[in-house]
């Protein structure tokens, strides 16, 4: 059986990076904050710093503003025109402004084209022309201990930073925060790696060998060592079709909460089935389980119904009611089994576009 040398070895994760190299970016978070008065510099417990949650005219501080660094993270170039890639985390403020620094240090202003409604991908556009491209590959045929590379501005200081592992995992469930705020987003069928993914990298590319993007890297779990996750790059590419063709990203929507019902959960609400979406509101406040004129509600969905099948798919841990939806497209019929009270009832409706 023939070796491999050290030097070929090497050679494959070493052409993937420079295949990809060019096209990552880092992308600048700056928010006008208030200027300091000079001589009067209030001191907090890490120094000098203004606080950026308070409103109005704070002591020691003028009433003019500066613009102000207050985070960053990493990108990735997917079309030639200036289309970038990256985690709506990393862009989630409205509020504030945002750079783009290419591979060859050159700064470009960029504006947020789309926030995806469900899941934690953006596109940013800089107007730029002939730009270096990352080649999108399949993240549906990525195999369990399959060697991947992570790409990017790790810890905001370290431009095109990479590291190396395999993926650990191809279905995790995480939930991860969007903005200071404290607002969740909860994530399903997120691929799961052992790549170091610091802060910074968010936003980044997960690339294969072949050096195709086959993820983008998203979140880690702190006080853990070597668990990282990455969202599917197949998710990205329809985003990608909708800007492209229709300038905006479009995603069915269905107008309801719920939690997919396991052991737990049936035992918790003393339940008679594990399977299934039960219908019910979060711990938010003003939460509602159904969205008043939604096509759930017009489908006559109430709290409480368990969803047993969509179009004939029983919905299991494993075949979640959101996963379902993301495969049909605004303005399909659907019909839903629904179990309430012990009796299975049918229920169709047409599916909007969720805003």
């Amino acid at each position: 059986m023939e070796t491999m040398n050290s030097n070929q070895y090497d050679s494959l994760p070493i052409e993937a990076v420079k295949k990809v190299s060019p096209a990552v970016v880092s992308i600048v978070i700056s928010k006008f904050l208030p200027t300091i008065k000079q001589g009067q510099v209030p001191f907090g417990p890490f120094g000098p710093f203004p606080n950026p949650f308070s409103f109005g005219e704070q002591p020691g501080f003028g009433g003019d503003k500066e613009k102000v660094k207050v985070g960053g993270g990493s990108g990735f170039i997917v079309h030639p025109d200036g289309l970038i890639l990256t985690n709506k985390h990393v862009v989630f403020d409205t509020d504030a402004e945002y750079t783009v620094i290419d591979n060859d240090g050159k700064e470009y202003p960029a504006k947020v084209v789309a926030r995806d409604p469900v899941t934690d991908i953006a596109v940013v556009k800089i107007e730029a022309k002939n730009m270096p491209t990352v080649q999108l590959g399949n993240s549906k045929k990525l195999e369990l201990g399959q060697t991947v590379l992570a790409i990017g501005n790790a810890l905001g200081m370290f431009k095109n930073s990479v590291s190396k592992g395999i993926i650990s995992g191809l279905s995790r469930t995480i939930s991860a925060a969007l903005g200071t705020a404290g607002e969740m987003e909860h994530l399903r069928g997120v691929l799961q790696t052992d790549v170091s993914i610091n802060q910074g990298n968010s936003g980044g590319p997960l690339i294969s060998l072949d050096g195709e993007a086959v993820g983008i890297n998203t979140a880690i779990i702190y006080g853990a060592q070597n668990i990282g996750f990455a969202l599917p790059i197949n998710w990205a590419k329809q985003d990608l079709e909708d800007i492209i063709k229709y300038g905006r990203i479009i995603k069915p929507f269905l107008g309801l909460l719920y939690v997919m019902l396991n052991n737990k959960y049936r035992n918790q609400y003393g339940l008679s089935r594990d399977r299934g979406a039960l219908v019910i509101r979060d711990h938010r406040p003003n939460s509602v389980a159904v969205v008043a004129g939604s096509p759930a509600d017009r489908a006559g969905i109430k709290e409480n119904d368990i969803i047993t099948h969509v179009d004939g798919q029983e919905l299991t841990e494993d075949a979640d009611l959101s996963e379902e939806l993301q495969k049909l497209k605004v303005g399909d019929q659907i019909e839903m089994t629904v179990l309430r009270n012990g009796k299975e009832i049918k229920a169709r409706t047409v599916l909007e576009e969720r805003k």
